[in-house]
């Protein structure tokens, strides 16, 4: 009885340190060259025509890879995170509840176009004139794109509706979303030859999306385990360039047409100006990979002038990009499940970058 005092005492700064923990968000934040913190910051306060999202997931991107092993040059501290997907929990008052709910589950779009220039007003928003992954964004304390933080400040305008899919697997709606975008900007049609140069994730989802429009994919590689997957996944056939030569083979497999469509989802320029050749008068060569590093290529204005082929970029996405996204995997259109490879909590961040840099994974999700 003499010790109740203290005991009341010991209980009451318990509840009030879980107060104040409970109104503390988290963030992971890159310090340095391969140094990466774990932050608190206040949950922020819903402004009128705002969302809260608690995010549930987010994947680690080869950006976010690039940034944290000091290849991709960005003003420190950076928030980063773009592959975000989380629940509504409190919403402003002006945000239409006709459309959003508390307790929603949704996929966060890409934040940092302006939605005011010449681009971004076209429906171009993926080629925005002031695109910048450096934005501050509102409520977190650092700059960035904000993903990997517990809890983020959204527009409506950015946020998508998804279901039957779980955390983890909907990450995958970001990449799912560029590839989308890529394979209608090379307007696939039905018996086209498609090639895809890569079989990471956004070659695989390239393949999968490409199949879908009706075409007969051949897929490039020199890991031949994930040319198995490509098969397995629907590809017609592979090829290992480090072995065989991708021209020859894809004339052999086309009677010598060669391919309608080229996707090179690669970082490397020499790849890049080799893939021309695999391309079929009045075909397209699509660059959907950014560039590391950017080394220009030589390509014969002639052959261009006289194959009548086109040499396409890509990069980004858009709203509509995203709500096809959502919707292909909500309906179980594409399953992304292959390409989910590791899931670490929160706590094990250091862990989870390390294992996303060596290259031999998919898609590394960090569960907050």
């Amino acid at each position: 009885d003499l010790h109740e005092p203290y005991r009341r005492q010991r209980q009451m700064c318990i509840r009030d340190s879980k107060l104040i923990m409970d109104k503390m968000a988290k963030t992971l934040v890159f310090t340095g060259e391969r140094q990466i913190e774990l932050r608190e910051y206040p949950i922020p306060e819903v402004s009128d025509n705002k969302v809260l999202v608690k995010v549930d997931a987010c994947a680690i991107c080869t950006w976010e890879q690039r940034v944290y092993t000091g290849v991709k040059k960005v003003e420190y501290p950076f928030i980063g995170g773009h592959e975000m997907v989380g629940k509504i929990i409190k919403m402003g008052k002006n945000v239409d509840r006709r459309q959003w709910s508390e307790g929603d589950f949704v996929a966060v779009g890409v934040t940092l176009p302006c939605k005011n220039c010449y681009q971004c007003k076209s429906g171009n928003e993926q080629n925005c004139e002031h695109f910048d992954h450096s934005k501050q964004q509102e409520g977190l304390p650092e700059k960035g794109m904000g993903g990997m933080s517990s809890h983020l400040l959204v527009s409506p305008d950015n946020l998508f509706h998804i279901s039957n899919v779980s955390p983890e697997e909907a990450t995958i709606t970001e990449p799912l979303s560029c590839v989308l975008h890529s394979v209608e900007t090379a307007q696939i049609e039905f018996g086209d030859v498609v090639v895809v140069i890569g079989c990471g994730i956004m070659g695989l989802l390239h393949t999968l999306l490409s199949i879908r429009r009706g075409a007969c994919v051949i897929v490039s590689d020199t890991n031949e385990e994930r040319t198995k997957l490509a098969l397995e996944l629907g590809a017609s056939y592979a090829v290992n360039p480090a072995k065989e030569n991708l021209e020859e083979k894809v004339k052999e497999i086309t009677g010598g047409i060669k391919a309608q469509v080229v996707f090179d989802t690669t970082p490397i320029s020499a790849v890049a100006e080799d893939a021309v050749k695999s391309v079929a008068n009045n075909g397209r060569l699509v660059l959907y990979s950014s560039f590391y590093p950017d080394t220009p290529i030589s390509i014969s204005p002639d052959w261009l002038h006289k194959s009548a082929a086109k040499l396409l970029g890509t990069a980004n996405s858009n709203t509509v990009d995203f709500t096809k996204a959502t919707r292909l995997l909500s309906q179980g259109i594409i399953d992304v499940k292959p390409f989910v490879s590791e899931v670490y909590e929160l706590e094990e961040y250091k862990q989870a970058f390390e294992s996303a840099i060596k290259g031999d994974k998919f898609r590394v999700v960090i569960k907050f």
